[in-house]
């Protein structure tokens, strides 16, 4: 590894010894990267030194009007930003912030600028609670906090002395975008618009990303500088194609990595624009596209079956590509949106480990059933429970290698992720002559019903096109005859009232779509369904209600 950078050296320190790290593929041309840079001057200054400083970076609403950021004016809210952590929180490289605030101009350039002062960022979801936040702030050993005031109560129970949840190594906490004279804003507004970006490694850590949706201890995850712009320069690069008169938009949050490439990295790498936005509904979304004229959309495959029954209401003439991701996306909602819109959908799965997509294709090659081919940059394969690869056509798992990887925070579940130098997401697939993956469910959502194996989002994509169903998570549930047998929870559209008679209806419908075994034996009809942050569906949860 390069020499750090960090006089702070608890994440090089935390690590996972090498023997466990996965193969990187370095040597493309994509990412060719020189041994030290500082990935947030490249996304925002080195913008600027090309001449496009007047270009618009941030978009958002204001009093009810647009407003806009140049890249100059990115550059120089960051440095002053970076001044504060570093003149006035006394932060020095390698130190770790946790960062906490919806997507709104203050929380992108807080993350920008603490990339540039060369500390660790810990984004986390704005919904944590003060416990959670104790659970990240103590296994990453964060000294301090830059918070949203609107989200002050939870952050501040954890540097609270007698509240349960306390950190006693937790230092300090400062809010932003807040009025009061010692919060970031003021202190900011006072430094001047020049700072020299700290001189780090290319393999320096530059961010613990922490899993959202899992049960038990919250794994995080960390990624180098290099990682950052390896994200930006694969998935994007070969699949979406932006160029710098793109308008990017969407709901994922800056602090879940779909979001932070989706919504920062990725048009900020092309001298694009991106709207960043509060609690978006399926309705204040179209909004949101028809009046920035936005012309690349992010969100869940959720959002797009509840916004296919809206366009009509709305002027979507400027949208030209529509990515998804975060959980699995069916076939009938992929459908339902090209029927409404005209637009093929991007289908992506990455993940928090191995920071972004790795396997997605660009709409003129997408093959029905698939969710793409590997991205240009990495590599796949499909292995059973010996890592020995299988035939084309046959299930098992998902084994992948690139530039990016798990590195876990001295975590010993690093050794189930990555085995025999390949990491190890967790997905079920089937591979095809031609390369194209066929999702079938994470490796603990495949419901084994007398001897059968049935994949929970093949039943739910099926479901998804009787016209009573809104909504429905599918998910195994115990049973002494069949071992398991098909569940489903279903939310139902307005109009239709849950009856014996509209179960047997959805059953039939069911069998007569897809090999009958697999039908939901079981159906339960739901106001909702529990989901996460991100919109992903929390199966753990469904399995216990089953």
């Amino acid at each position: 590894m390069e020499v750090s950078a960090h006089i702070d050296t608890f994440a090089r320190d935390n690590l996972p010894p090498g023997e466990q790290w996965p193969e990187f593929l370095l040597d493309g041309p994509d990412v060719a990267y020189p041994k030290r840079f500082n990935c947030a001057v490249e996304l925002v200054d080195a913008m600027v030194g090309r001449g496009h400083g007047d270009r618009v970076a941030l978009r958002w609403r204001q009093d009810g009007k647009p407003a806009t950021m140049t890249y100059r004016e990115l550059a120089a809210l960051t440095n002053r930003i970076a001044r504060v952590l570093t003149e006035d929180m006394k932060l020095v490289p390698g130190n770790r912030l946790l960062l906490r605030g919806p997507n709104n101009p203050m929380m992108a350039a807080s993350w920008l600028a603490a990339i540039k002062a060369g500390l660790v960022t810990v984004p986390t979801m704005p919904l944590l609670r003060s416990k959670e936040l104790k659970q990240i702030i103590e296994k990453a050993q964060i000294q301090a906090v830059l918070c949203d005031v609107r989200l002050k109560d939870e952050a501040q129970f954890c540097a609270q002395p007698d509240h349960e949840n306390h950190c006693p190594g937790l230092a300090q906490v400062m809010y932003f975008n807040d009025t009061a004279p010692d919060a970031l804003d003021a202190l900011a507004a006072g430094k001047p618009d020049t700072f020299e970006a700290c001189d780090t490694a290319a393999d320096d850590v530059c961010l613990i990303a922490f899993t959202s949706g899992t049960t038990g201890s919250p794994k995080g995850c960390m990624h180098f500088h290099r990682d950052v712009l390896a994200m930006c320069d694969l998935f994007p690069k070969h699949v979406i194609k932006p160029g710098p008169d793109d308008i990017f938009c969407g709901t994922p949050p800056l602090a879940f990595t779909f979001g932070l490439g989706g919504l920062l990295c990725f048009p900020l790498r092309v001298g694009a624009s991106t709207v960043l936005a509060e609690k978006l509904s399926p309705e204040s979304l179209l909004e949101l596209i028809q009046e920035f004229r936005a012309t690349i959309v992010f969100t869940a495959p959720t959002f797009y079956r509840q916004m296919a029954a809206l366009v009509g209401k709305f002027d979507l003439s400027s949208l030209k590509k529509s990515v998804s991701a975060g959980e699995a996306l069916p076939d009938a909602t992929r459908q339902l949106w090209k029927d409404a819109t005209g637009i093929e959908m991007i289908d992506g799965i990455g993940g928090t480990e191995m920071i972004h997509v790795f396997v997605s294709s660009p709409p003129d090659e997408v093959r029905r059933g698939a969710i793409g081919r590997v991205v240009p940059g990495y590599v796949a394969q499909i292995v059973d429970d010996e890592m020995k690869p299988v035939p084309n056509g046959t299930v098992g798992r998902l084994a992948i290698k690139g530039p990016t990887g798990c590195r876990y925070l001295a975590d010993e579940r690093q050794r189930r992720f990555v085995q025999e130098g390949w990491n190890l997401p967790g997905d079920t697939f089937v591979q095809d002559d031609d390369g194209y993956l066929f999702y079938q469910a994470r490796n603990d959502d495949m419901i084994v019903s007398a001897g059968y194996n049935i994949a929970g989002p093949e039943v739910e994509d099926a479901l998804l096109r009787h016209e009573a169903v809104a909504e429905c998570g599918v998910v195994g549930a115990m049973d002494d005859e069949r071992g398991q047998v098909v569940k489903a929870f279903v939310v139902l559209k307005p109009g239709f009232a849950p009856t014996a008679e509209l179960v047997t209806a959805m059953q039939t419908f069911v069998k007569a779509n897809i090999a009958p075994y697999k039908y939901p034996r079981a159906i339960e009809f739901v106001d909702t369904l529990p989901r996460t942050e991100t919109g992903k569906l929390q199966r753990f949860a469904l399995r216990k209600m089953a």
